[in-house]
């Protein structure tokens, strides 16, 4: 999703009420025709759809304002390959995550799957307790390498269409 777009999306769902194209289009730093080209391009693709003489976000909208907003710092997940074995890598959105996830060795991501680790980032920071329950679904079924690096971008792709947002 490019920058815009995803600028057009938050400004709509922080909308407390109906606003007219000139005014948004203002709050989104854009003219009149940009914020119009690149609302029927969000509709175009699925983050929105058309409600009476307006636009609504959908469940693909709110699963990508979700994969694409940062975290504050403090809650960024930090890569390690075992215990005190620090990585470079390190996380602050669900999308910082996915890419994570595709670089790191298995081994840290078997090391934080056994810990319980993803889970807990899952359930209190990213506040989706069914991903975390849907990752100790994963852990239980004993997944190794590859595999389970495989099982989880699956997991994190048809819950927040993130592959598609890259």
């Amino acid at each position: 999703m490019k920058e815009e777009e995803f600028k057009v999306l938050k400004a709509l769902s922080e909308a407390t009420s109906r606003m007219d194209l000139n005014t948004f289009a203002e709050k989104v730093n854009l003219t009149s025709n940009q914020a119009i080209n690149q609302i029927q391009e969000l509709a175009k693709e699925g983050f929105l759809q058309r409600i009476g003489g307006g636009y609504g976000i959908t469940q693909k909208g709110k699963s990508a304002l979700k994969a694409l907003s940062a975290f504050p710092i403090e809650m960024d997940f930090h890569f390690y390959y075992g215990i005190d074995k620090p990585s470079e890598l390190k996380a602050g959105s669900l999308e910082e995550f996915y890419i994570a996830i595709k670089q790191i060795s298995v081994e840290s991501v078997e090391f934080h799957l056994d810990r319980g680790d993803f889970q807990n980032w899952f359930k209190d920071v990213c506040k989706d307790p069914e991903m975390a329950s849907e990752l100790e679904r994963v852990k239980a079924q004993c997944l190794k390498g590859e595999a389970l690096k495989a099982e989880i971008l699956k997991l994190l792709d048809g819950k927040y269409s993130l592959e598609g947002l890259l």
